[in-house]
């Protein structure tokens, strides 16, 4: 519960959580703790945990690729024994349905929403909490029933085969195929657990920062990692609803006898034909209703870090602050009313095929608006090649790969052909793998100090940046030529068609990049682990940033500020004439006049000479 009290300047209300005291045992404090901070750093621990999984999924889906039927090494006589070591094609599915659904809900959605919205939202408004702090504790420990439910499909034939897109009628009867059963049942379930925590997430979100914010922050004086989260948080909001509700229908379908998604007189694996008269293609337009949106979620709150990354490590101000947030409001938009584009081959009336395909055109203005504005930031500053601006420059060079493909597959006759193939795969890991993540690696090197006082080695960072760069384009560029040739997706062997047998050597070249890639993970645990209690120890500011929280303590303690801040300026007042310094912080007032220099001193001593005789 909480009160609202009146600001201290008037400037607007400020929304206090209520009976906000210091954690007491080890359980309240980390454990079961309100505290945001400490959430945040649960949130990361347990998404770079499912990273690890989510990693070792793909490099089983990229052993198949390249040497399939041939025994894995090390693991496959312990995991497939029946199989001599070899991944059957049931589990090569089931492979790639966990792949994609730990890396979406599990580590993307919860490392941005959970990690960087929980840390950076009350210390850049300058709230000492959240405004719901309990509901903030349950939106991370709903993550947990929802890794139980994704573990425990596993143990049913092998967990589920229905792809992460979940289409009915395979994902909708027990029946269907191997995975089709109690497996789907438990993904379900904990896609639904994913939902509520998300939803916990994105209502605490919207009334911190609609309500909490310091005296003199106005909407226009937010940092563009705050208007990144935010509408993000009203992008969960609308969108979350429909995929939850869509869930329930799907499990009343299987568990109920409903009949939402599948016709009747279907006959499956010489069933009895289904009683019925749903439609499959509904759930479609349920689930791409919300989860094109979600790569908005998965990618707007990296927009806003970037934004302010770039400003601090070029020294300069944002170019264009009020079309970047104008511009992300617009991807927000759009992104409601272009999820027709994932259903071009479904049979689609060619009119609202045309009004999709407009559409989604038209998102690669707003991206361009702000693809530009990074660029204009970057011209002409002070560039400190370090971790944060090389991981900053590597997500605008795969964003922008990412959006030109994405443009390729916006018009109906080129995707008719690209459907469903490898130029797909391509394009959305270069979107949420290669843009997303090296944003968060971005992210953790930035406010690494904040969260645990000490710096991170910058000689890992820049090995571990350069390997997961060269791995990372060695392994989705090529998928474009796999695309191009026609290689389709889910196949565990493809080269049973003739004429995919030359793309043998160009999947081995992917696999072996992808292996680099994810050694160099190595690089960034040990980093992380290592930096925590051996790091040289960090200031207050130690990247002379401009927003609030570089004023609070390193780490922040309960309650975030010594005092509360008042806010005077934007977020990005670099270039300036400070004193000695080129910034200007929010909760400064007005600049100091600059400090003369030797040879000024010595002029304006010898004019007052010359004045007195």
């Amino acid at each position: 519960m909480s009160v609202v009290h009146p600001s201290p300047t008037g400037l607007q209300p400020i929304l206090k959580p209520q009976a906000h005291h210091a954690p007491g045992n080890f359980f309240t404090k980390y454990i079961f703790s309100t505290d945001h901070k400490i959430i945040a750093i649960q949130f990361l621990f347990t998404t770079l945990l499912m990273l690890i999984v989510g990693g070792a999924l793909a490099l089983a889906v990229r052993w198949q690729l390249a040497f399939p039927w041939e025994s894995m090494p090390i693991v496959g006589p312990w995991l497939f024994s029946a199989e001599a070591g070899q991944i059957s094609p049931e589990f090569y599915t089931m492979l790639f349905t966990m792949h994609a659904t730990v890396m979406i809900f599990l580590v993307i959605i919860p490392i941005l929403a959970g990690t960087f919205g929980n840390l950076l939202i009350p210390l850049m408004i300058g709230a000492d909490d959240m405004a719901f702090p309990k509901l903030n504790m349950l939106s991370y420990w709903f993550i947990w029933p929802a890794i139980i439910c994704f573990g425990m499909s596993f143990a049913y034939a092998g967990g589920p085969a229905a792809g992460w897109t979940a289409y009915p009628v395979l994902a909708d009867l027990a029946q269907a195929a191997p995975g089709s059963g109690t497996a789907q049942t438990l993904w379900l379930l904990g896609v639904t657990f994913v939902g509520f925590s998300s939803m916990m997430g994105s209502i605490n979100y919207m009334t911190t920062i609609i309500n909490m914010r310091a005296p003199g922050m106005t909407f226009f004086r937010l940092p563009l990692t705050i208007w990144g989260l935010f509408i993000t948080a009203i992008l969960q909001a609308f969108a979350l609803p429909v995929l939850t509700a869509g869930g329930f229908m799907q499990v009343t379908d299987r568990l109920l006898g409903t009949c939402f998604f599948y016709p009747s007189g279907l006959i499956i694996n010489n069933a009895d034909p289904t009683i019925g008269g749903g439609q499959p293609l509904l759930w479609q337009h349920l689930f791409w209703f919300y989860s094109h949106p979600a790569v908005y979620i998965m990618l707007l709150p990296v927009m806003g870090m970037i934004s302010d990354m770039l400003s601090c490590m070029v020294r300069k101000p944002i170019f264009g602050y009020r079309p970047m947030i104008f511009s992300m409001s617009a991807i927000a938009s759009l992104g409601f009313i272009v999820w027709g584009h994932h259903m071009f081959t479904s049979g689609m009336n060619p009119a609202v095929g045309m009004a999709f395909m407009v559409a989604t055109m038209m998102i690669a203005l707003p991206s361009a608006v702000k693809t530009f504005n990074w660029t204009a930031t970057v011209w002409g500053g002070k560039v400190e090649f370090n971790t944060v601006t090389l991981n900053c420059i590597g997500f605008l060079s795969m964003f922008v790969v990412g959006g030109l493909s994405g443009i390729f597959m916006a018009a109906i006759p080129v995707d008719v052909y690209f459907h469903d193939t490898y130029f797909i795969v391509a394009h959305f890991h270069y979107v949420l793998f290669g843009a997303t993540l090296f944003g968060v690696f971005a992210g953790i090197q930035f406010w690494f100090p904040k969260m645990f006082g000490r710096m991170m080695n910058e000689k890992l960072g820049k090995t571990h940046f350069l390997l997961t760069f060269i791995g990372a384009n060695g392994t989705f560029f090529p998928m474009h030529f796999l695309g191009m040739q026609g290689m389709p997706r889910r196949y565990a062997d493809p080269y049973l068609h003739g004429y995919l047998e030359h793309l043998l050597p160009m999947n081995q070249f992917m696999t072996i990049s992808a292996i680099l890639m994810g050694s160099a993970q190595i690089l960034l645990f040990i980093n992380i682990f290592y930096s925590m209690f051996f790091g040289p120890k960090a200031g207050r500011n130690p990247w002379n940033a401009t927003t609030l929280e570089w004023t609070a303590p390193s780490p922040p303690p309960h309650g975030n500020f010594d005092e509360p801040p008042i806010v005077f300026h934007g977020p990005n007042e670099y270039a300036v004439h400070n004193g000695d310094k080129d910034f200007l912080m929010q909760t400064e007032k007005e600049c100091e006049p600059p400090k003369p220099s030797d040879s000024e001193t010595e002029n304006n001593t010898d004019n007052d000479q010359e004045t007195s005789s």
